[in-house]
């Protein structure tokens, strides 16, 4: 499995922007799609964003859509999810996710790896 380890979250008012950063250990990392996922408190881990290996796709939740943008930058063999206009809706526990095995990119079950999840929360 990748070792993956998030950052950055934290405590920003409504309309503010966080960075997420994922950085992984393995040289596998970049050959997979690599997805970002939230969960909130009482609800279902759902997807947010993914990135292909090449970056040359991406995907993003109807929700996020428009206010996110997820990008990989190889030699920091990382993945970040840029959020803007945060809403209070937003506040989740976001979650790395690699080692995609090529099934839907939208459920969790698809990615092998994860990280222990960093805190997002958007005060109103």
């Amino acid at each position: 499995q990748v070792q993956l380890v998030e950052s950055g979250g934290g405590l920003v008012q409504a309309g503010g922007s966080l960075r997420l950063s994922c950085a992984a250990s393995g040289r596998t990392f970049s050959r997979y799609t690599t997805g970002w996922f939230r969960q909130a408190p009482g609800k279902e881990r759902e997807f947010v964003a993914a990135i292909t290996a090449t970056g040359g796709s991406t995907y993003y939740a109807d929700s996020v859509k428009g206010r996110f943008t997820i990008s990989r930058i190889y030699a920091e063999n990382k993945v970040y999810l840029q959020m803007n206009s945060l809403k209070p809706e937003d506040t989740a526990v976001y979650y790395c996710a690699a080692q995609y095995d090529g099934s839907s990119i939208y459920e969790r079950r698809s990615f092998r790896s994860w990280g222990q999840g960093t805190q997002v929360t958007v005060s109103s």
